[in-house]
């Protein structure tokens, strides 16, 4: 026997051998019964609930920290452009791969931006909903009590002479929404908390947007100052410019000034000797071309503000002056250099001289600054900031080519030790120069004295348009914080029922109780006059926190006479 293919017509037709094709109708039925595709709007909807979800929030917030990392790995442009193009001279082949990922330019890859943008609309959707569903909640009145208050978490019971009216406006001076019945009061207190949560991720969301309208359109740089020096407001003024996308030159608030003095005072004995007490600059600025000039004392907390752009002190040290003359006479070098700090405690410092106009050959110099110097033995040390007795030692002067005009850019702080090795040494280590003293150079290469001594500031400038939005944006986040982590949801209901007793037969009616026929001693119900009983009941919505306390004030209100109904 040979099985039935089931792929096979079976019946009349197929005894025939003929094919039964199906009717229009039963084709169309089919069609019916098939499952219909999403759709244009289909998609679009699901892709919609999908971003709005948690799930999605929680994953784009851990792509977010992930798209982070590479700012911290990698040197940024913008940040750090001289460790970029190092990257490229060190690891040419590594660093065009890099860059072909915007991992030197994280923050404003396209991949970092639609992460941040997803992000923001994966918030803004989730805010939308609820803020819908909190403001019909506010406007619903609470509910009607429930048949059995017994059961509810917190419930108290008593009798007096207490009215809806009454327990209504009780309830309304403990700042509940009530709403009344024939025989109960229904009252609800806390909305502030879901306010509270949606006031602080609305406030989170205007402080991204404040940061990104601050990134886009703001500019930050920092900046050196010799006193007796200037500075205009321009890109090229700039040690370091760092402006946002939007920004271009023109942007720039058009102020100047000039740094006259700068002061820093310090402690003069005892234990805290040398511990700094105030920082001033003495500055004369002008706020446009043109407009008259006014004097400016710009200390640590308090910048410089010219149509809100800020200048804030963050740094100062000491510019001793040089005279720097070659091996034919001529004066190659004269003005301050400024020097890096290399002990906070007393200021000594660490100054680079480069003369690369020096005849016959280019001249450098590494000299320490002393600002207090005292022999210790063989050595000079200083023992205090300030500049009680200012000492400048060449502890090395070199004669070759600086390496200035291979176009590669170099520190103004110091001379790389591939270029010094490549120089010939002069002096090393001479005898420290007191201000108007000079160090003669051998074989005729040229002299250097120590003229003077100078102060210098760093600055910091910024121009954020966001500032002012994101601080009170913040206030709006601790202000949202607070009542979402104090603010409880909580209900109360009363329900009020007149008294009904059963009583005993009055003196008038005892006569007309004792003739009646087979009948015990006769009762009837009566209703005190102004007595009710009254049933409290109360549930917390949110959990945390004890509703007792509260809930044993409320009946307390409610019926003045009871003491502690927890």
């Amino acid at each position: 026997m040979s099985e039935a293919n089931p792929d096979q017509a079976t019946g009349p037709a197929a005894a025939t051998g003929t094919v039964v094709e199906d009717t229009p109708a039963e084709n169309e039925k089919k069609r019916e019964v098939r499952p219909a595709g999403l759709g244009v709007v289909g998609w679009a909807r699901w892709f919609w609930r999908t971003l709005t979800s948690m799930r999605t929030a929680l994953i784009l917030l851990f792509l977010f920290a992930l798209a982070s990392i590479p700012g911290s790995l990698w040197p940024q442009r913008g940040i750090s452009d001289a460790k970029v193009a190092q990257y490229f001279t060190d690891s040419p082949r590594l660093a065009e791969w890099l860059d072909r990922f915007w991992l030197f330019d994280a923050v404003r890859a396209p991949w970092f931006a639609a992460i941040y943008l997803l992000l923001f609309l994966s918030l803004i959707g989730c805010l939308v909903p609820r803020t819908m569903v909190h403001l019909r909640e506010v406007r619903k009145k609470p509910p009607a009590a429930p048949r059995n208050l017994t059961r509810l978490p917190h419930h108290a019971s008593f009798e007096g002479a207490l009215t809806i009216e009454e327990a209504a406006a009780r309830l309304r001076a403990k700042r509940f929404r009530v709403t009344t019945g024939p025989d109960w009061v229904a009252a609800e207190k806390g909305f502030l908390r879901e306010t509270g949560n949606l006031v602080f991720h609305i406030a989170l969301l205007g402080l991204l947007l404040a940061v990104g309208a601050g990134s886009l359109y703001g500019y930050r740089g920092n900046v050196l100052i010799v006193e007796g020096e200037g500075f205009a407001n321009t890109v090229a003024a700039y040690d370091r410019y760092m402006p946002g996308q939007r920004v271009n030159a023109e942007s720039l608030e058009p102020f100047s000034f000039t740094l006259q003095d700068f002061q820093a005072t310090y402690v003069a004995t005892g234990e805290r000797s040398g511990q700094p007490l105030d920082f001033s600059a003495k500055l004369k600025v002008t706020d446009a071309p043109g407009a008259p000039e006014h004097d400016y004392s710009l200390k640590v907390n308090e910048p410089l503000n010219v149509n809100g752009t800020l200048s804030y002190l963050i740094d100062h040290g000491y510019a001793p002056t040089f005279k720097v003359t070659d091996g034919k006479g001529q004066v190659a070098f004269d003005g301050p250099v400024p020097c890096l700090v290399a002990q906070p405690s007393t200021f000594a410092s660490e100054c680079v001289i480069k003369v690369p106009d020096a005849q016959p050959e280019q001249l450098g110099f590494l000299v320490a600054f002393l600002p207090t110097a005292v022999p210790m033995g063989k050595e000079w040390v200083s023992v205090f900031p300030g500049a009680a007795n200012p000492l400048a030692q060449v502890y090395g002067s070199f004669a070759g080519d600086l390496g200035l005009k291979n176009g590669r850019p170099q520190s103004v702080y110091e001379i790389e030790p591939a270029i010094l090795k490549k120089m010939k040494p002069l002096v090393m280590k001479a005898d420290p120069l007191a201000v108007g003293k000079s160090l003669v150079l051998p074989n005729g290469m040229g002299s250097i004295e120590f003229t003077g001594l100078k102060e210098w500031i760093a600055l910091q400038i910024t121009h954020d348009p966001g500032r002012t939005p994101a601080f009170l944006a913040a206030i709006l986040i601790v202000g949202g914080l607070v009542l979402t982590l104090t603010v409880r949801r909580r209900r109360v209901w009363v329900r009020i029922q007149d008294v009904t007793r059963a009583t005993g037969p009055g003196p008038g009616e005892q006569e007309e109780a004792e003739g009646r026929s087979e009948s015990g001693p006769s009762t009837k119900n009566r209703h005190e006059d102004g007595l009710r009983h009254v049933e409290v009941g109360g549930l917390t919505r949110t959990e945390g926190g004890d509703f007792s306390e509260e809930f044993a004030e409320i009946v307390s209100a409610l019926n003045p006479g009871v003491k502690d109904a927890r």
